[in-house]
């Protein structure tokens, strides 16, 4: 497929890394020539310098006869405008963009063919909020990812010591689960290496689970593993941009919110806007703050400024003065490996999340969804499947006939909005959405060969 990259920041070029090594022809537009000879000295990938949205760059760019552009800028008017030309210029079949204004993003009938013609547009802040809200509704998770319109979801656990999961035996896994209730283990890392969980499995500390099961089914779970677990925290928002804003409004009904933001005209703003959460104008960073406001009673602490340093300082400080749990937005990769074990619970990469949202378009129809896992090493993949016995490799047959490539394994199905378990004795059906784990991405194409139908069945 030949795609375009207008954009070549970090979902730009992780996107690009990404794409290149699933065989697409990349191109890269950006106006920063340094960076885009970076990107060329690593993948293999074309570069062209100039402005995104102008007819004589997209033209270098080969848009002519481009299958895609993805606009990802910096600026949400560039990337409008780049998919209108590339609309009445070019006729470019799918056409992605990244939306973050909320402003816009809240009108998705704008982005209709006679107005300005996007298939697809990504909101990360939306994405972002979405994601830091269910590690809140559920205690414990390090990861909650939504498949099938939330009909199922997987749930990342670290195992911990003198916890309900520590040296069980996977073959035994139901009889922790409550009455009623089907979840399956569908991946486990130990010592951030992949380990194939089959029923002799064992569970050992810090190993990180990923957990499937139907969403009404996960609380449910959840709640049974951290019973001394309150229904509402004490909770504070360090950062009142869109992402804090956000997620105030979304907190505020159910738990004891604080949002602490240092410019002046916006905390007057999100204290007009919300109802119930106390806003606070000042630096998150300071410690006779975070003294001020208790930091040692707050049972969850969110650093979510646009500042990496600032996320950093001031979730170690939090939890360093008593917070019990300790969440923060890190957006440059070499912050994140930086952080020490056990000083900061669990950091967020926007990075990563946008990066799946947009993957399950690029990767054509076979992919509902998609959600980049282990810092982009491995993917959650909702594929839907189409076809019948004779069309299809694996219509009809039981999950344990089908040869699934190396590092890929089946979690769960979604079959007329019921959510199944993917023991191996189940047959796939035509238009079931199979929830499924890789581990090794080198794969991602024999996936897809996988799943493609004979075009007599179309």
């Amino acid at each position: 497929m030949k795609i375009i990259i207008l954009g070549a920041g970090q979902v730009g070029s992780s996107i690009a890394e990404h794409l290149s090594h699933e065989h697409n022809d990349v191109t890269v537009v950006d106006t920063d020539l340094e960076r885009l000879n970076d990107m060329q000295n690593k993948f293999d990938i074309r570069t062209v310098h100039g402005h995104a949205s102008h007819p004589s760059v997209l033209i270098r760019a080969g848009a002519n006869d481009a299958d895609m552009v993805v606009a990802l800028t910096n600026s949400d008017e560039v990337n409008m405008v780049a998919c209108q030309v590339c609309y009445s210029l070019f006729n470019t079949p799918t056409k992605i963009a990244r939306i973050r204004e909320a402003e816009y993003a809240s009108h998705p009938e704008m982005f209709e063919h006679e107005h300005v013609p996007i298939d697809f547009h990504i909101s990360p802040e939306q994405l972002v909020t979405r994601h830091i809200k269910g590690l809140i509704e559920y205690a414990g998770a390090m990861q909650v990812m939504d498949f099938a319109g939330g009909l199922a979801q997987l749930v990342t656990i670290k195992v911990k010591k003198n916890g309900p999961l520590v040296d069980q035996q996977l073959r035994e896994f139901d009889h922790l689960l409550p009455e009623g209730v089907d979840a399956r283990v569908a991946a486990i890392f130990r010592d951030n290496k992949s380990v194939f969980p089959d029923g002799d499995t064992v569970l050992k500390t810090n190993d990180v689970v990923f957990m499937l099961a139907a969403r009404k089914h996960i609380s449910k779970i959840m709640d049974s593993w951290h019973k001394t677990e309150k229904s509402s925290y004490k909770i504070i928002i360090a950062g009142g941009g869109n992402i804090g804003f956000n997620l105030a409004k979304a907190l505020e009904r159910e738990h004891s919110v604080k949002i602490i933001e240092y410019n002046k005209d916006r905390s007057r703003f999100i204290a007009e806007e919300l109802t119930k959460a106390l806003v606070i104008r000042g630096d998150c960073t300071s410690e006779e703050l975070l003294n001020e406001e208790n930091i040692n009673h707050t049972d969850i602490f969110c650093a979510l400024t646009n500042d990496d340093q600032a996320n950093l300082l001031s979730a170690l400080m939090a939890k360093k003065m008593g917070a019990k749990k300790v969440l923060t937005l890190i957006n440059k990769q070499n912050y994140a490996q930086l952080i020490e074990k056990d000083t900061i619970d669990i950091a967020i990469s926007p990075q990563h999340i946008t990066m799946g949202g947009i993957l399950a378009h690029v990767r054509g129809d076979y992919t509902a969804r998609v959600h980049s896992l282990r810092s982009g090493a491995a993917e959650a993949i909702e594929v839907e499947v189409t076809g019948d016995s004779s069309s299809s490799k694996v219509v009809g047959k039981m999950i344990q006939d089908i040869n699934l490539p190396p590092g890929c394994n089946i979690g769960g199905i979604i079959r007329q909005e019921k959510v199944i378990m993917a023991h191996r004795n189940v047959i796939i059906e035509n238009k079931d959405h199979l929830i499924m784990f890789v581990t090794d991405k080198r794969h991602i194409n024999d996936l897809k060969r996988l799943f493609e139908v004979d075009a007599s069945f179309l």
